[in-house]
């Protein structure tokens, strides 16, 4: 385990890496920051501890994830949908142990191992009845429209949390709890089958790497891509056969002479160049999923070419509690992610800096031990 600061209200013991529950201290350690800026404006604090309402639950946070969105772009002041009340707490995929619960809560108990699906929604949404979380207008995100988890304790909603399997680490159940969620969201929305050629651009960030992993583990065959070889090594290193650079000029020419027709085309990257490649490969009837633009926002379409094929071209914001639970059932079933680096939670700002140089394979946690 990563070492960190210690508590301010005497050790809380551990057991294999995972806090064991204790009463919760009325003050707790916090990333917070007060204004928008670079990784400097990350300051470890005290603040006080929340305390859980009526269908909730107070997680003793283990580990928690540094994302570029909801993370880095966050922080800087760019990001499109945060609205934020400072001083304001980061950390929206996190994984720890039940330290206290709400009233009315009964699905959970105190010293619950869990992992945390951070999309929350009204329960009374017609979408989110219907399992269409992603599309509910009161859809908010912990750590970037609520308080986050770069903490040592975050207050969620009961049905939020999902159990995890012995032997699986903190850091590992970060890795999949909002990236495997949105990856089985997007394979579902593609009508995903096993036998399924499935190509994942860009496939070294934590979504990428998990999903290709997802689609691999539920039987697809799967090509991944990244500019950077490097990279394309790590990605051999991880188990696929078929690692390209999607630029490439003959990038459709070597997709068709190793796979063929593709049937489903992640692409959360956005750039012209890969896109126009992404609907060269695909198949009649396949489907680009998207649920990214880091890249940039503005791609050709071939309209023609589109409705003559069948194909679609799917835009999913991010996951939801349905799809949450068929992830957390192949976790059962010995589904892993990858896990690139930890740091202590003290280190959020070094993180920060680290994940803006692109070097990572995977995800980034902070531990909070």
């Amino acid at each position: 385990m990563t070492a960190g600061f210690a508590p301010t209200t005497g050790s809380v013991p551990q057991t294999d890496g995972w806090p064991v529950a204790e009463p919760p201290p009325a003050t707790m350690r916090a990333v917070t920051f007060r204004e928008f800026g670079g990784p400097e404006v990350l300051v470890l604090e005290e603040v006080p501890t929340p305390v859980p309402g009526p269908g909730q639950v107070l997680v003793r946070v283990a580990a928690v994830s540094v994302g570029r969105l909801l993370d880095l772009v966050a922080r800087s002041g760019r990001h499109p949908y945060a609205n934020f009340t400072f001083p304001h707490i980061l950390g929206a995929e996190h994984a720890g142990v039940i330290a206290s619960v709400g009233p009315g809560v009964e699905s959970v108990s105190v010293g619950q191992r869990v992992a945390t699906f951070p999309v929350v929604t009204d329960s009374d949404c017609e979408f989110a009845k219907a399992g269409r979380d992603e599309l509910s207008p009161t859809l908010k995100i912990i750590g970037t429209h609520l308080q986050g988890a770069y903490a040592q304790y975050v207050v969620v909603p009961a049905v939020n949390v999902f159990a995890v399997p012995a032997q699986m680490s903190a850091p590992d159940a970060v890795a999949v709890a909002l990236a495997g969620v949105v990856g089985m969201n997007q394979l579902r929305s593609a009508g995903f089958a096993p036998g399924h050629t499935v190509i994942v651009q860009g496939a070294t960030s934590a979504l990428g790497s998990t999903t290709a992993l997802l689609a691999k583990h539920l039987g697809g065959r799967v090509a991944v891509t990244s500019r950077h070889p490097g990279k394309r090594d790590r990605l051999r290193e991880l188990g696929f056969d078929t690692v390209l650079d999607g630029t490439a000029a003959d990038f459709p020419d070597q997709v068709r002479a190793a796979l063929g027709a593709v049937d489903i085309v992640i692409d959360n990257l956005g750039d012209p160049v890969v896109f126009e490649h992404d609907l060269d490969v695909l198949a009649p009837g396949g489907a680009v999923v998207s649920s990214g633009a880091f890249l940039g926002q503005q791609v050709p379409l071939n309209l023609q070419r589109l409705y003559s094929r069948s194909q679609r071209v799917i835009g999913v914001r991010t996951g939801n509690l349905p799809a949450a639970g068929q992830l957390w059932s192949e976790v059962a079933r010995g589904f892993r992610s990858v896990v690139d680096r930890t740091f202590p939670l003290a280190d959020a700002a070094q993180a920060h800096r680290y994940v803006e140089g692109s070097g990572n394979v995977g995800r980034v946690c902070l531990i909070v031990p």
